[in-house]
């Protein structure tokens, strides 16, 4: 099948910062970065998903490069890190839910995704949260329960699975 750019071009302007996140997080030297980013995105174009899971199948193949870069490096001794592929696939793993969690929450409306901030990743309690955004603690738990349910939504329509 010949190479047709302007897909490949749309892929990596649309989805290429984010898969640059991703990778960067799971290996820190910037050749390797462009390499396995360039090679994603060419491997999915070449399989041509359905565009509503572009995203997952990005991300999920990212993660198959790397650790197919990591198993190789542990049989070329002199390019072998100290970190064991365990180790690797953990950090990796880490980073890609990081990535699909950021990306999940931007989808929410703003007022959710600042309730789910403040309970989730700041650990502030519903009264704290309520004095914060400025809304009764009534607000604070429907907000919270709504975010919860749109976030499953969002994160089926990405192709996460539970």
């Amino acid at each position: 099948m010949p190479l047709d750019e302007e897909a490949v071009e749309a892929i990596y302007r649309e989805h290429g910062p984010m898969l640059r996140r991703v990778v960067w997080r799971a290996t820190s030297d910037p050749d390797r970065v462009e390499d396995i980013v360039q090679e994603t995105i060419l491997r999915v174009w070449r399989q041509a998903p359905e565009a509503d899971s572009l995203r997952a199948y990005l991300i999920t193949t990212a993660r198959h490069l790397i650790v197919d870069q990591h198993r190789a490096a542990g049989r070329r001794p002199q390019q072998a890190r100290l970190v064991d592929l365990p180790e690797a696939e953990s950090a990796i793993d880490r980073a890609l839910d990081q990535v699909l969690v950021e990306e999940a929450l931007a989808r929410l409306q703003p007022a959710h995704r600042e309730v789910v901030t403040c309970l989730y990743y700041e650990r502030l309690s519903v009264a704290e949260t309520a004095a914060r955004v400025g809304v009764p603690e009534g607000t604070v738990k429907s907000r919270a329960y709504y975010a919860v349910r749109s976030l499953r939504v969002v994160l089926d329509e990405m192709g996460v699975t539970r």
